[in-house]
């Protein structure tokens, strides 16, 4: 069957037709299903049809036929026009008729991502995939497969701040578990280039910690930069597993990232000197992973936690002994680190420029600012939330028969084992 005058005239007036209310638009869904071989097969030919309907009015129909006009090759100038064409339908599309139809419009965005990537002009799509997602989410603790799409677009155009504000985001929903892994995987990314290590820990240990039947390399890149933040934000790294990590994580992850828990055991020794000997000799290692920045911020921060136990043990104590204690080559760099860890609020000192000494001080928060108090109500509401939200899932899994024949078969195979146990204990 051929794209001829007259069933191109039917397949637009069945759009403009069936496109009023959701009766409609399910009645038009099953009939561009049935042409969807057709409009693959002539998709060279479609494009005047788009000039024929309005993208905001007739988004189904709009976004079957774009979405055929997309799967041939292009050259840049046609890509450059598909850009502009695809981010314009993400703008204006209604979003109740794209979601009748979420396998084609995720296939769109997609295409849209290589395309500018492809263009090496990943800023163009960062703002067009982010409406992409908002449109297609049913709610903001819905992560969709386009969010690790988003992430990249994010890192390629170093719009840190834009990925920041999605990655606020509470999630509970997932629907493919890999993009669970390039999501957490690129948004701890994204927050080590903005320096918040606190936040990039907890995404990357969602990756290493995540239910995998078999290792994945995301998993590998991750647990990599997982040991690195670590030292820079805690200033030590537990090369043990907690128990709900996978056994395919817990069995292999160490056999990939030896360079790396050498550079921790030479941390722990707490010399600088040994932590630089350990970055020259797997320098070609941490190169080719693209994480040697990374290393370097490791070795730095060696010189903020030996700064960090002198407040321990010393009250005063001035900069050519800091100097000299933790491996600086002058009073001036010791000024320099101690000044940056007083506006970072890593440690309490004062400086008296005139005879060079560092007086270490307690922290003057007292917790009850009004500020302070608002902290933690924040905190409570948050934590209220969780638990609510933790109380509902339960009881959703509790219901499920997938869930509950799962655990029936378990506690069968464990009295098994219990009854087998006792038996041989006993000879009964």
């Amino acid at each position: 069957m051929n794209l001829n005058m007259h069933s191109v005239e039917s397949l637009v007036a069945q759009i403009q037709g069936l496109s009023g209310n959701i009766g409609e638009l399910t009645q038009l869904r099953s009939y561009l299903k049935h042409c969807d071989d057709l409009l693959r097969t002539e998709s060279t030919r479609l494009a005047p049809l788009l000039t024929e309907l309005d993208p905001s009015v007739h988004s189904l129909g709009y976004l079957y036929i774009l979405e055929a006009c997309t799967s041939a090759p292009l050259s840049k100038d046609q890509a450059n026009e598909l850009v502009l064409s695809i981010a314009r339908f993400i703008n204006v599309c209604a979003a109740e008729q794209i979601r009748l139809a979420p396998e084609k419009f995720i296939s769109i965005c997609k295409r849209f991502k290589e395309q500018v990537v492809l263009l090496d002009d990943p800023m163009r799509g960062v703002a067009p995939l982010l409406t992409s997602i908002r449109k297609l989410q049913s709610s903001t603790e819905q992560l969709t497969t386009l969010h690790p799409d988003f992430m990249l677009l994010c890192l390629l155009s170093k719009c840190y701040k834009i990925g920041l504000s999605v990655l606020e985001d509470d999630v509970f929903e997932i629907d493919q578990p890999r993009d669970l892994f390039l999501y957490c995987y690129y948004g701890g990314m994204i927050c080590i280039g903005q320096k918040q290590f606190r936040k990039a820990l907890e995404l990357l240990h969602n990756v290493v910690t995540a239910p995998m039947p078999i290792i994945s390399a995301i998993a590998v890149e991750a647990y990599k930069k997982y040991i690195l933040v670590s030292l820079i934000h805690l200033g030590q790294f537990a090369t043990s597993f907690p128990k709900y990590t996978s056994s395919a994580a817990q069995r292999n992850l160490k056999n990939f990232s030896q360079s790396y828990l050498d550079l921790v055991n030479n941390y722990s020794i707490g010399k600088v000197s040994e932590v630089e000997k350990c970055v020259q000799i797997n320098k070609d290692t941490f190169e080719s992973d693209n994480n040697l920045g990374l290393v370097k911020q490791v070795v730095s921060s060696m010189y903020k936690r030996n700064i960090q136990r002198l407040t321990q043990t010393y009250l005063t104590l001035s900069l050519q002994d800091i100097a000299n204690t933790v491996q600086l080559n002058s009073p001036k760099e010791a000024e320099m680190h101690v000044l940056q860890m007083i506006q970072e609020g890593d440690i309490y000192a004062t400086i008296n420029q005139k005879d060079g000494m560092v007086r270490f001080l307690e922290d003057p928060e007292q917790y009850k600012t009004c500020e302070m108090i608002e902290r933690l109500d924040l905190s409570i509401q948050r934590i209220m939330m969780l638990s609510k939200k933790l109380t509902t899932m339960n009881e959703v899994m509790s219901c499920d028969p997938s869930y509950l024949g799962k655990v029936g078969r378990e506690r069968q195979r464990f009295d098994y084992d219990d009854f087998d146990t006792v038996h041989s204990k006993f000879n009964i």
